[in-house]
This record gives structure tokens, C-alpha cells and sequence, in this order.
């Protein structure tokens, strides 16, 4: 789940680290009452969307007086920003974050992420603040520095002095840079995080270490735990099918292809997406209905598939362990009814109850086409879309 920078901020400041103060606004009225309150001769205007890149596609403005704010305000606000993370459709910026201007001495970049080669958090560091971490690592990998995190004893003050030292920070302000990076850790692992990333910290004019702007991701399967964290959730950013699809916890992310998968098991998922694009197709979802789906489930899956006006044909692939052939192909044909498909659909089945659940699928009078095997069904749905 992605939050937006002023919500990170919001919860890195409950952990001590060092922000600056700023006001989330919705109509350039707000923006202007944010200034004044903020009280600054500078206050920068910031686009919040859920990706990176916004200064670059004009989605922050310095502003040194009221009458830049409600300019900057008007233009920014309504504008749909296309970012290297937002795709070709960009995003339509419907929230701002007022903030007071800062004296930037130095940039830098500070990162926390999970290293699923370790299984362990690493704390990532560069003096390259600013740009793109991922330019950084393409162009000067040798000026990011990382320290791997013992989860028993948590990230150390000599790891984060070690850090602080690699990237240059000044020698008066490391005691900062340290107290900055152990906050962060805490809040980190303390709201269960994926990433936590500060693009640029800053050291500033008046000696301050500060987070200037923050990107905090967190892991959806923990969130039952942080009834705080949900409520920052923004639907609005998020794809409508997806937002659907976690009401029946179901796993799904809209692709750009047109053939709809409906899956159960996330490594089959993967695979059948896989094997769609080795025979020449283009998935339009990952969809894992999971192991103990019902009848309803499959029916709302199915929905939720072609609701994407960009499918063009179904490839359903269930091997049945604790998920049943019979339910899956119930679902298929109930969904199927309700909807009126009208899109080619191959099923391939295997395991628990498949003869039961094959013959379900061929007393539906619907027009089903059966495959034999994950190979078998992908090239007939490659075909049939074609």
C-alpha cells in the first residue's frame, strides 16, 4: 500500500525524524491559507500523487510570496502528471502539500528496503541526492552505500556513522545524520514497511539534517495490525478493479495486455502469465483467486476480469489441490451466465475433483474451449484472440 509524502511525513515525524512543516491542501483557497499559516517568505507548492518524478513533470513550484502560491496553486492542481511512474496516462493531481522553503546546502539519498536475497532490511546511502536512485546505480554504482541489517539486533550507531562517513555527510552534523537514520529504522519495522525512502535529505543552511521528501510503502499483508496506516489510504490513486478486487481478497494488478488470467496460486499465476507471453500474447491481469475460493469468489473474479475493456479473450488455469476442479468450474459458468461473455474462453483444469469439473463446464452450453495442459491452453488462447 502507497501512501502520499505528507502522510509520510506525518508518521516519520512520531518517530523524531526531522521534516519540515508544511499543510496538505485541496482547492488553491486552502494552498493560500496554508501559506499564510506556514508564515515563510518561501513555501514550495507539491503535486501529491502516488509516484516519483513530479518536480520533473512540473508538479513542484517554489513560491516566494501568496500571489505565486494561488498561481503555482491553479496551475498544479486538477493537471494530470505524466512521470517515468505513472505511465503514458498519468495522474490527475487532486491534493497539494504547502510547505516552508529550506535553505539546501547538500542532497543526499537515504533508503530502507527489503533484500529478498537476505531476507534482510539494507539501508542504502549516496551523496547523489535528488536523482533517481535507479540513474545512480546504472551510471556511479560505486557512490551507493549499503549496510545489511541484523534483525536481532536492528541497524547500529556505527552502521549509520559508517554510512554518514561513506556519503560525506559533515563531520559537526553526523551525530544528526545518525539520530535521522535510526528513526527511520524504527519506523521502518515499527509500521511495517516495504520502503522507506528520503529523496533528497538534506543538510541545510542553519545545520539541520532533513527529510525533504518522503516515500513510504507498506506491506499489505500487515496492515490488519496498523488500523492507522489504512485510514491514509487513497482510492482515488489506486486501479478500480484492484480496489474491488481486495474487497474478496483476491490478489490482483491490471496489466497492459488483453488476455484476462484467472489463476489459483501466485507461482501459477506467474507462470501462466509467463507462458501467455511465450507463445506471443499479453496478460492483461495477475489474478490469484487463492486456494480456498468459493463459487461467489470465482463469479466476482470473473467480473472483475471483464470489467478491462481491453480483454479480448479468458485463459482460466486451475490446478486443484485444496481448491476443487468443481467449484472453479461452478464459478466459471455462474460468472459466465451473469455476464454474458461474448469473449473466448479456454479453461484448463487438473487435479481435485477434474473430471467432475469438466464435465460441469461441458453441460453449461456455453462456449468453452477445454485445453489439456498450461501449453495447451495458452497457445489456444493466443489463437483464439489472434
Amino acid at each position: 500500500m502507497n501512501i502520499h509524502e505528507y502522510q509520510g511525513k506525518e508518521i516519520l515525524r512520531k518517530y523524531g525524524v526531522a521534516v519540515p512543516n508544511g499543510r496538505v491542501a485541496f482547492t488553491v483557497e486552502e494552498a493560500v491559507e496554508a501559506a499564510k499559516e506556514l508564515g515563510t517568505e518561501v513555501c514550495v507548492v507539491k503535486a501529491q500523487i502516488h509516484a516519483g518524478g513530479r518536480g520533473k513533470a512540473g508538479g513542484v513550484k517554489v513560491a516566494k510570496n501568496l500571489d505565486e502560491v494561488r498561481e503555482y496553486a491553479g496551475e498544479i492542481l486538477g493537471k494530470t502528471l505524466i512521470t517515468h511512474q505513472t505511465g503514458p496516462e498519468g495522474k490527475e493531481v487532486k491534493r497539494l502539500l504547502i510547505e516552508e522553503g529550506c535553505d539546501i546546502k547538500k542532497e543526499y539519498y537515504i533508503g530502507l528496503v527489503l533484500d529478498r536475497a537476505t531476507s534482510r532490511v539494507v539501508l542504502m546511502a549516496s551523496e547523489e541526492g535528488g536523482t533517481e536512485i535507479e540513474e545512480v546505480a546504472e551510471q556511479t554504482p560505486e557512490k551507493i552505500f549499503k549496510e545489511v541489517v541484523d534483525p536481532v539486533v536492528g541497524l547500529t550507531g556505527f552502521q549509520a556513522r559508517r554510512i554518514a562517513f561513506n556519503i560525506n555527510i559533515p563531520k559537526e552534523l553526523v551525530g544528526q545524520a545518525v539520530k535521522f537514520m535510526m528513526s527511520l529504522y524504527t519506523a521502518f519495522v515499527e509500521k511495517d514497511c516495504s520502503i522507506a525512502e528520503i529523496n533528497p535529505l538534506v543538510v541545510t543552511g542553519d545545520a539541520k539534517v532533513m527529510a525533504l521528501d518522503a516515500k513510504l510503502n507498506f506491506d499489505a499483508n500487515a496492515l490488519y495490525r496498523h488500523k492507522d496506516i489504512v485510514e491514509y489510504r487513497d482510492l482515488e490513486e489506486e486501479d478500480a478493479k484492484e480496489i474491488e478486487a481486495s474487497k474478496y481478497d483476491l490478489s490482483y494488478i491490471s496489466l497492459d495486455g488483453n488476455i484476462g488470467c484467472m489463476v489459483n496460486g501466485a507461482g501459477l499465476a506467474m507462470a501462466t502469465m509467463d507462458i501467455i507471453k511465450h507463445y506471443g500474447g499479453d496478460p492483461a491481469n495477475f489474478l490469484d483467486v487463492g486456494g480456498g475460493a468459493t463459487a461467489e469468489k470465482v463469479t466476482e473474479a470473473f467480473k472483475i476480469i471483464l470489467s478491462d475493456d481491453n480483454v479480448k479473450g479468458i485463459f482460466v488455469n486451475i490446478f486443484g489441490g485444496i481448491m476443487k476442479c468443481d467449484i472453479i468450474a461452478t464459478g466459471v459458468v455462474e460468472a459466465a451466465k451473469q455476464v454474458g461473455l461474448e469473449v473466448p474462453l479456454v479453461v484448463r483444469l487438473e487435479g481435485t475433483n477434474v473430471d467432475l469439473g469438466k464435465q460441469i463446464l461441458r453441460e453449461s452450453g456455453l462456449n468453452i474451449v477445454a485445453a489439456e495442459s498450461m501449453a495447451d491452453g495458452a497457445q489456444k488462447i493466443v489463437a483464439q484472440v489472434g
